[in-house]
């Protein structure tokens, strides 16, 4: 008998749950919490915009296609990243993590690329969340900037200097470094955002709709524009393996009931009613954000655009979250101890001024948004995933097997979004740069 036959069923018997040890875990009321507010918030309320490019019928169904697929894609990740901890013996393992192991446990091909491939994923991790959080500055400022152009005509400011006045709330909120307590700032976000939703509904179905002047199909150029929206606001993958990670029961994040399972249900669900009946409502003319297109000179609109600020303030940590984990991996184990706290506020304070500076460098939500969906996303949810089951099913897999096929049709629709976004997103940013320089 050789090695590997005597080795294989004591890695097969390895119970990475068991080996767990989580400072301070998480629930799994908490875990649903946390992985709704890392795929919600400014995306699903740019919901109703992915509509008006894609009509009312093709966005329905095209949202539904995609939250299914963003789904089974988190799923196949979670279940790579088991069978690899089971393989390497190893209690959790991160995003970049276990595409390094699926890599260097995968054909002998491509073993040598297990740490390309983990310096890959950790570039598209950090470049996405920076990206969010840039988003996130922009949104909280226009909402802001909305009301004090309103309420105080005497000061009328641009808005890269309200992004620069949130600069001192975000870095002192994204000091806070356990899952555990920025799960209770989830969940209050998360509050807000359903109230923000109601708000919406109130406005959109309190002054009627006509659906006869809508279109059913939008312009298939626009397609694009609508995919990477989409996959923008369903997308929460980076977070995924942290909250995994950090849960008290992993074992009940996949499955039937599950975190995950109800999670995703909320979030197809507040998507695409919002986006389907805001577009009924509101037409053509929508913003990137539904709240923008509301009046500020009514109060429950007013409270929508106060609520919807400061959840995607109460967000702001948990998407930076990923930006700072990923520093913090690779440079606190080269630092002393008493030096550690010093390094970690520092690192934290310029990772927020760095992606302040750059939403105020590019204040375009809409296109941003089609951006960061269009290349970060498509990457990271899609085209990563699919690539890592397959490599690390490989020796199982046929010609004919259906999840090479399965992850090949994954992996193409990721990279059709990538480069069909990006380019329509691209000209659309010349377009408006072009009109503003005339």
């Amino acid at each position: 008998m050789t090695n590997v036959e005597k080795t294989a069923p004591e890695k097969a018997d390895y119970n990475p749950f068991e080996h767990r040890k989580v400072e301070k875990p998480n629930s799994d009321l908490r875990s649903t919490a946390n992985l709704i507010k890392a795929s919600l918030g400014s995306g699903m309320l740019a919901g109703p915009l992915a509509f008006a490019n894609a009509g009312w019928g093709v966005g329905l169904v095209g949202t539904i296609f995609v939250g299914i697929v963003c789904g089974h894609c988190v799923q196949i990740l979670v279940e790579t990243s088991r069978g690899c901890c089971k393989i390497e013996k190893k209690p959790m393992l991160g995003y970049a993590e276990t595409c390094k192991t699926a890599f260097k446990n995968g054909p002998k091909c491509v073993r040598s690329y297990a740490d390309v491939a983990s310096v890959f994923a950790e570039f598209a991790l950090l470049s996405t969340y920076v990206g969010v959080c840039c988003i996130y500055t922009i949104l909280i400022s226009d909402s802001v900037k909305q009301l004090v152009d309103r309420y105080v005509p005497s000061v009328i400011l641009p808005v890269e200097y309200y992004c620069l006045i949130l600069l001192v709330p975000l870095i002192l909120l994204c000091q806070i470094r356990y899952l555990k307590f920025l799960a209770i700032f989830s969940l209050v976000a998360n509050v807000l955002l359903v109230a923000t939703y109601v708000i919406c509904l109130y406005y959109i179905f309190g002054d009627g709709f006509s659906i006869s002047d809508k279109k059913i199909a939008g312009d298939p150029a626009r397609y694009p524009a609508f995919i990477s929206t989409v996959i923008f606001a369903m997308e929460g993958i980076g977070m995924v393996m942290p909250v995994e990670n950090a849960m008290k029961k992993p074992q009940n994040f996949l499955g039937c009931p599950s975190v995950l399972m109800v999670a995703m249900t909320a979030i197809v669900f507040l998507y695409s009613t919002l986006g389907l009946f805001g577009y009924l409502q509101y037409g053509d003319v929508l913003r990137g954000s539904i709240t923008l297109n509301l009046p500020t000179d009514e109060w429950p609109a007013v409270c929508a655009k106060i609520f919807i600020a400061l959840s995607i303030f109460f967000t702001f940590p948990l998407q930076f979250y990923v930006v700072i984990d990923i520093f913090t991996k690779y440079t606190l184990p080269r630092i002393s101890g008493k030096h550690q706290n010093i390094v970690q506020v520092a690192a934290r304070t310029i990772g927020v001024c760095c992606c302040v500076g750059i939403g105020m460098a590019l204040p375009l939500l809409e296109q941003i948004i089609n951006l960061v969906g269009a290349i970060f996303y498509s990457i990271l949810g899609l085209v990563i995933p699919g690539i890592v089951e397959t490599v690390f099913k490989w020796e199982n897999l046929g010609r004919y097997n259906w999840i090479f096929w399965k992850n090949l049709l994954i992996v193409v629709f990721g990279l059709g979004s990538l480069i069909s976004g990006c380019t329509v997103t691209i000209m659309d940013i010349i377009k408006i740069l072009s009109q503003k320089t005339e």
